[in-house]
């Protein structure tokens, strides 16, 4: 079981990299600023989940391979055949974009509750649903607010609330099955909510906002 977690971690941590690493190139950032909103994107959220929790210090600094993971594929993804392939057409790159933080977030999501459901001797089903939920959106918010974004999951489709739904079935199943068997369906949920989302252009409803008066020159404003 430690081996599949561990897989899923790094599937994770490479899809959620390259989400971050190329949304710092929309940003025009250097191969630094690239490299460092990668690796936050990764390991954000499992970072905030370790403070929630109390693990001092976060896993990402007790095992540093996530972090070279990261690197490795920010790496790769500066590579000028894979520079070519991205920006070879504006649909594809928006396309991996999303299937790459769609599928960190399914990931991050279950591995989030799993976390809060070993480590924790007094859990409840909110706990284990806010440390997914956060464990999943974490690292995204931490990205876009380095970006200069309006973080995600405020404004775009569906998001925070694929997440819950993935979390809550991975805790609904956990006690009829194995892990590993109820980890399947929790990230499988998020991602088909995510795309089907996007697909039908899902959104929670926006309140209507009054429109800021318009101040001519030479008015006073008090």
């Amino acid at each position: 079981m430690d081996t599949f977690i561990f897989a899923l971690e790094i599937i994770g941590t490479i899809a959620f990299t390259i989400s971050g690493a190329m949304t710092a190139m929309q940003k025009k950032m250097d191969v630094f600023g690239v490299a460092i909103l990668g690796l936050t994107t990764a390991v954000g959220g499992g970072v905030i989940r370790d403070l929630i929790l109390g693990i001092h210090p976060p896993a990402t600094f007790q095992n540093p391979v996530y972090a070279a993971v990261s690197f490795f594929t920010t790496f790769m993804l500066l590579l000028p055949g894979a520079q070519q392939l991205l920006h070879s057409s504006g649909a594809l790159y928006d396309k991996i974009l999303f299937l790459m933080d769609t599928l960190g977030l399914g990931i991050f999501t279950v591995v989030g509750v799993r976390s809060a459901y070993t480590l924790s001797q007094n859990y409840s089903l909110f706990l284990l649903l806010f440390v997914g939920v956060i464990t999943g959106v974490g690292g995204g918010i931490l990205r876009d607010i380095m970006a200069q974004n309006t973080p995600y999951i405020f404004v775009k489709h569906i998001y925070a609330c694929a997440s819950i739904v993935g979390a809550l079935i991975y805790c609904l199943a956990l006690p009829y099955t194995g892990t590993p068997i109820a980890m399947i369906p929790g990230a499988a949920a998020v991602f088909f909510i995510r795309c089907l989302s996007a697909h039908f252009r899902w959104s929670l409803p926006h309140p209507t906002y009054p429109s800021a008066p318009i101040h001519k020159e030479g008015d006073n404003v008090k």
